[in-house]
C-alpha cells in the first residue's frame, strides 16, 4: 500500500490506463495545466494529440465524447465543475444515455464525463450542486461517486473500461485527503457497496463525502453503545441494493447520508428500495440527512450550515432507536 492524496490517486488512475490503451483520450476545461490537479503532466507525458484542452463550451465537449466514443475511443471528458455537465446536457441525455439502446447494441459508448461536485469550497451555487440524482434517473449512464483515494483509483479505472457511459464524480474539498491505495494494478467493480464499518443496530447509508461524518458519527455513537453499520454504495447506478437490504433486515433500521438536495435526493430512492424490499424487518420508519432544497451559498458559514454534519447524522440514527 502507498499513500496518496485523492487527485494523486485519479491521476495515476488516467495515466495507467492511457499507457494501458492507446485508445484512451483525455479533453476538457484546462485539462493540460491542470487547475484541479487531477490530469497534472499527462499532456507532456501524452502529448497534444491525446491530451487536449478544448474551448469553454460544454455543449461541444460532450457532443465530442459521444462521437469519439462511438468511432471507437475511449474518451474522458473532463468537466472541471459537475456543475457545467448541465450545459452539455443533451448530449449526455438524449444521445450518450440512449444510442447503444436505439441501434440495439450496434454501438458502444465507452466514455467517462468527470468532474467535481458538491459544496465544501465555498465555490457558490453554480459550482456547487450535488447532481447526482438527475444522472440517476436517465436510465442509461452509470453515475460513481468514490469516498476515498484507493476507491477514486479502482473505481475510474473500471469506468474507464466500461463499454457504457460513466458519470464520474470527485467531492469538491476532498482531492487533498490521503488514503492508503494498493500499488499493484487493481479495479474496483461497478454496481459493488462497500461495508466500512460492521454494526447490529442501525445501517446507515452514506453517499460520496458524506462517508466522512457518517463514520465519525457512528465512532461517537459507539461510545453512547449504539453499533452503526456504515455503507458507501460507491456507484449510485447500478446500486447494490442487494447489500443495502440485507443490512436493513439485520438492523431493523436505516438512516441514509446524501449531499443532494433533499426532494429526489438519491436517499429518498435508497429510503424507498429497501422500505419495499425489508418492510417486514422494518423496525422504524427509514430517515434521510440531506442539503435543504435550496442553492447551495457562497459564504462558508452558510454552506456549512447546510451541509450533513456528525451531529446531524448521528440525531437522525439516535432519533430511529427513539433516543
Amino acid at each position: 500500500m502507498a499513500r496518496r492524496r485523492m487527485i494523486q490517486a485519479i491521476n495515476e488512475a488516467l495515466a495507467e490506463e492511457m499507457a494501458r490503451d492507446p485508445r484512451v483520450i483525455l479533453f476538457g476545461e484546462d485539462v493540460e495545466i491542470s487547475i484541479m490537479g487531477d490530469t497534472r503532466g499527462l499532456h507532456a507525458t501524452f502529448g497534444p494529440d491525446r491530451v487536449r484542452n478544448t474551448p469553454i463550451c460544454e455543449t461541444v465537449m460532450t457532443g465530442m465524447a459521444v462521437g469519439a466514443a462511438a468511432a471507437g475511443y475511449r474518451p474522458i471528458c473532463h468537466m472541471m465543475y459537475g456543475n457545467f455537465l448541465y450545459t452539455g446536457m443533451d448530449a449526455i441525455a438524449n444521445q450518450a444515455a440512449k444510442l447503444r439502446y436505439m441501434t440495439g447494441g450496434q454501438i458502444k459508448l465507452p466514455l467517462v464525463y468527470m468532474g467535481v461536485f458538491g459544496a465544501g469550497r465555498s465555490s457558490a451555487a453554480q459550482h456547487s450542486d450535488a447532481m447526482h440524482p438527475v444522472f440517476m434517473n436517465l436510465g442509461g449512464v452509470k453515475v460513481v461517486l468514490p469516498a476515498s483515494p484507493a476507491d477514486a483509483k479502482g473505481l475510474l479505472k473500471s469506468a474507464i473500461r466500461d463499454d457504457n457511459p460513466v458519470i464520474f464524480l470527485q467531492a469538491a474539498g476532498r482531492g487533498g485527503e490521503a488514503g492508503e491505495v494498493p500499488e499493484e494494478e487493481y479495479t474496483i467493480p461497478l454496481g459493488v457497496a462497500e461495508v466500512k464499518r460492521p454494526g447490529r443496530d442501525v445501517t446507515l447509508v452514506a453517499i460520496g463525502a458524506m462517508v466522512r461524518p457518517a463514520l465519525r458519527a457512528a465512532e461517537a455513537l459507539a461510545g453512547e453503545g449504539i453499533a452503526v453499520e456504515v455503507i458507501d454504495p460507491r456507484t449510485l447506478m447500478p446500486l447494490d441494493a442487494e447489500t443495502i437490504v440485507a443490512s436493513v433486515r439485520r438492523t431493523g433500521r436505516l438512516v441514509v447520508v446524501d449531499e443532494a438536495r433533499d426532494t429526489c435526493s438519491a436517499a429518498s430512492h435508497i429510503a424507498a428500495v429497501a422500505t419495499e424490499a425489508a418492510w417486514g424487518a422494518l423496525k422504524a420508519a427509514p430517515r434521510r440527512v440531506t442539503v435543504p432544497d435550496v442553492a447551495i451559498p457562497y459564504s462558508p458559514p452558510l454552506e456549512k450550515a447546510l451541509l450533513p454534519d456528525p451531529e446531524r447524522i448521528a440525531a437522525a440514527v439516535r432519533a430511529t432507536l427513539g433516543r
